[in-house]
């Protein structure tokens, strides 16, 4: 049974009086596998929501398969409901093609085959069989157990309730009911947030596999690299969204030999018209009906005036001409993008023979346990490890803002400490992303530092209240509101997770040499590859072992 494409037509979607789709298509066809890629903002998780019909466009179609899945960035399940329900759901398209296919040949074998309805009933059976096929049904339980193991949920029971777990298990958990339907068209919105190298790896074999459409909107690079096809730019390009063919490398030399093409297009467009402006207005002066003839050109006028006024008015028509129709079809200006333009991360902290924090023997049960740790004045330390290991409650213990049941925690006295935490909440949602910078820094300090000059928000969206931002423009205004008045010990909880990837290579360039300590917990491959500072790799069971590199240099 061939596999159902996916296609949108003309769609337009508005957001706040902004236009976020304008007139976009696809066509998605079996086998292919789309990357979205764009600043936060440009309009993935709005693409991916209006082509899963969670949204509904302004204008356009979309055409989808029945049995899509779409993995949202929040989790789609009841607090309520239970590990075992939600596999159950998962299983069920399976178990009903199996049972279907049951009955099915109990009516075969009942009605003869010279039986008037024999031939229809066989095509039924046939197409049911094929779909059961293309779903694996037979193998749908195996499947659920190889899944739950590839991403790191065995040891979850069954009866655990999803209000019970964390974030990054309800996320690999509704990533694993979606691989275990299989289904003909599967939408993924930042799959491997919350994976760690062995799940995420299981993914892209699982997602490789697929035989339908796959459209992917994320900002990891080594993901969109293995197991993508093509890539559609959603940022600002002259001529709308361009679609790449092949993987996220051959995409990244595409992508800015198109942007040399725009500005270079532009600028030659920009000159021409500056040339045309001249040449109307200085031939046009040349034959303004009042303009005095001097003695040079009353000399023989009679016999040439008629021949050279014809002349220049041709050449003011052609200028006017072309400058009409070169001011109506020009390219727009391209977009300054945002460039991270933060000064030092951290603050200066006095150095001395005493580390900003240490950590002796600590244990907060069931989520770390720590034998020793020193963060010192300068310090750049990468905290590793899988799912379940410590990392978040580490930053939470050495931000204060987790006690410890066991151990000791000495933290120098008048430290400043910043976390960003995975999760970005803002107490008034309602509140615009200018005045909640401006009310939480106070308006002395967010005049000294205003938030455009830190590269993380565009100025269109400093009117929009906080709530409608999407969830990386939340994560860039938390991290605006850490470094515009930078602390003496910066924690960072997976700082690329929602970030471009443009931003994710500004941000690490700036965690190199500076005054103040940075710790950040990362699962980022394409960070940890380049990583050449010291390293904590924490163990689920509670072991540790750290590595030393050049703590003054922690990206090659």
């Amino acid at each position: 049974m061939p596999q159902p494409a996916l296609l949108a037509h003309d769609l337009v979607r508005s957001l706040g009086g902004r236009r976020v789709l304008d007139g976009f298509c696809l066509t998605a066809s079996p086998g292919r596998r789309i990357g979205l890629i764009g600043e936060n903002g440009a309009g993935k998780s709005t693409l991916l929501r209006v082509l899963a019909g969670v949204d509904q466009p302004d204008a356009g179609s979309v055409t989808r398969p029945g049995d899509l899945g779409f993995l949202h960035q929040e989790m789609p399940f009841d607090a309520d409901s239970t590990i075992a329900a939600v596999l159950d759901e998962a299983l069920r398209e399976a178990r009903e093609d199996l049972a279907e296919l049951d009955r099915l040949g109990e009516q075969l074998a009942r009605v003869p085959e010279d039986d008037p309805g024999h031939g229809e009933l066989l095509d039924t059976y046939g197409r049911r069989l094929e779909q059961a096929q293309d779903r694996e049904s037979w193998d749908a339980d195996r499947r659920a157990a190889l899944v739950l193991d590839g991403l790191g949920l065995v040891a979850l029971g069954h009866d655990r309730t999803l209000g019970s777990l964390s974030g990054g298990q309800r996320g690999r958990l509704a990533l694993a009911a979606l691989l275990v339907r299989r289904p003909s068209a599967l939408l993924l919105d930042e799959p491997t947030n919350h994976l760690d190298d062995g799940a995420a790896a299981f993914l892209e074999e699982q997602v490789r596999g697929l035989p339908g459409t796959v459209v992917v909107a994320g900002h990891d690079r080594a993901f969109l690299d293995a197991v993508c096809t093509d890539l559609i730019d959603l940022d600002p390009a002259v001529d709308g969204p361009v679609r790449h063919g092949g993987n996220y490398s051959a995409y990244l030399g595409e992508k800015r030999a198109e942007r040399e093409r725009w500005e270079r297009r532009y600028a030659e467009e920009q000159q021409e018209l500056e040339e045309l402006r001249r040449s109307a207005g200085v031939t046009a002066h040349r034959v303004a009906p009042d303009r005095g003839r001097s003695d040079n050109e009353k000399m023989g006028y009679g016999h040439r005036a008629g021949r050279v006024q014809n002349q220049i008015s041709r050449r003011v028509r052609n200028a006017t001409r072309r400058l009409e129709e070169l001011e109506r079809t020009r390219v727009a200006e391209p977009p300054r993008p945002l460039r991270f333009a933060a000064g030092d991360l951290a603050a200066r902290a006095e150095e001395g023979p005493q580390p900003l924090v240490s950590l002796h023997d600590v244990r907060v049960p069931g989520r770390l346990a720590l034998d020793d740790l020193e963060v010192w004045a300068t310090d750049r330390l990468l905290v590793t490890g899988g799912n379940g290991a410590g990392k978040s409650t580490l930053l939470a213990v050495l931000a204060g803002r987790l006690p410890t049941a066991e151990g000791e925690v000495r933290r120098r006295r008048r430290l400043t400490v910043g976390l960003l935490s995975q999760d970005t909440v803002f107490d008034r949602p309602e509140r615009t992303t200018r005045d909640t910078y401006e009310q939480s820094l106070g308006s002395e300090r967010a005049e000294k530092v205003p938030l455009t000059s830190l590269g993380l928000m565009h100025e269109a969206d400093l009117g929009k209240p906080v709530g409608q931002l999407s969830v990386g423009q939340r994560r860039r205004l938390a991290l605006a509101l850490l470094v515009a008045r930078p602390p003496q010990l910066l924690l960072l909880d997976e700082p690329t997770n929602h970030l471009s990837p443009a931003l994710c290579d500004e941000l690490e360039a700036a965690l190199g040499p500076g005054p103040g300590a940075i710790v950040l917990a990362s699962h980022d491959r394409w960070l940890r590859r380049r990583w050449q500072g010291r390293e904590l790799r924490l163990q689920a069971e509670g072991g540790q072992r750290e590595e030393r590199g050049d703590a003054a240099g922690p990206l090659a």
